[in-house]
């Protein structure tokens, strides 16, 4: 009978960040860790020799980075990658280089031993996720300096009270800034939780906010929602919306885990239900796992308008197939539609 295992090859110079991921894993009876390479020379012969499913990368490398090595594996040799990175900000500016390059996801690198037991579920968690995603076909970046937001110029206003939710997970990057690159300065107030380590998501929103035309700023607790504006929940930090339409502010605040998330989307979905009703819509993209179905629900109950990213455009198809499957959904489309559609029905 054949191994149904999967097997990971982890790319690492640090020999005790090796020993630690290898270690988290052991107990996973469904996963198991094929090898180890220092760097991208050495793995380029062990993916060669040992034919992985799943490989984690570290991006910080002597002789090649780990970006570049990610770029030329997915154009010679595609398969799911991981990004292991530190928590510095200009480590997590290359993390999402990474994940513009092709990686499916990111997670914080350990601190040493002792983080074993933490990282365990995290890490076991994304390759599984890793092992099902759908790679994404490669294109240039987009960017809001080149040419004018296709909607600058179109349409009627909006509503002052007018709110747009989106959550996302696994793939979800790449997703939402696909959504968000294009959107009139005069858009509504946009509220978005996308599962992200701390300090990543503030580099996240920085990078939203240097190529779309809109403001993008990771949320802190208060701010209030304007036209034209999206708010990034921190990492590690849930968001909820507070307040009556047309003078909403956002709460940042800690708490227990939801669907195994922090922030989690349910969270912020249901404050939306209960503060904007009617007056909002809401968008669920690619992500593993069921957090979001819930907090459609309540949208949807309230009078918001519910849209879902489309199996064939999602990376990985687990939290919109969730919200449709328990009837939350309005309308299914493919991601390059779901823009336009919550202009649409954000003016209704």
């Amino acid at each position: 009978m054949p191994d149904s295992r999967i097997r990971v090859l982890i790319v690492d110079d640090s020999a005790i960040v090796r020993k630690v991921l290898t270690d988290a894993l052991l107990a996973e009876p469904d996963i198991e860790v094929v090898g180890t390479a220092p760097d991208p020379f050495v793995a380029r012969d062990k993916i060669l020799s040992l034919h992985p499913d799943v490989i984690t990368l570290d991006i910080e490398m002597p002789r090649m980075d780990g970006v570049t090595f990610l770029k030329k594996l997915m154009h010679y040799h595609p398969l799911p990658v991981i990004v292991i990175s530190s928590l510095g900000i200009s480590s997590s500016r290359t993390a999402l280089e990474a994940l513009d390059a092709g990686a499916i996801d990111v997670l914080a690198k350990p601190g040493g031993p002792q983080s074993v037991g933490e990282l365990r579920l995290s890490l076991a968690t994304k390759i599984r996720t890793a092992k099902v995603a759908r790679l994404r076909v490669l294109s240039s970046p987009v960017s809001a300096n080149g040419s004018q937001p296709i909607h600058s110029q179109l349409g009627r206003p909006f509503p002052a009270s007018a709110v747009i939710a989106i959550g996302a997970s696994t793939g979800g990057t790449e997703a939402i800034q696909e959504v968000l690159v294009g959107l009139p300065q005069n858009c509504p107030a946009i509220v978005i939780t996308q599962h992200i380590p701390a300090v990543f998501s503030r580099s996240f929103a920085d990078r939203l906010n240097e190529v779309c035309a809109i403001r993008v700023r990771e949320a802190k607790d208060g701010d209030k929602l304007e036209p034209g504006l999206a708010l990034v929940a921190p990492g590690n930090f849930h968001m909820l919306l507070k307040g009556s339409p047309g003078c909403h502010r956002v709460e940042v605040r800690d708490g227990p885990m939801v669907c195994f998330q922090r922030p989690a989307v349910d969270v912020l979905f249901h404050s939306v239900a209960l503060s904007a009703g009617p007056n909002a819509t809401a968008a669920i993209l690619t992500g593993m796992g069921s957090d979001g179905a819930q907090g459609m629900i309540a949208m949807k109950k309230a009078g918001a308008r519910t849209i879902a990213q489309d199996e064939d455009s999602c990376v990985v198809f687990g939290m919109p197939k969730e919200a449709i499957r328990h009837g939350a959904i309005d309308r299914v489309l493919p991601l390059s539609a779901i823009q336009n559609a919550l202009l649409a029905e954000a003016r209704r």
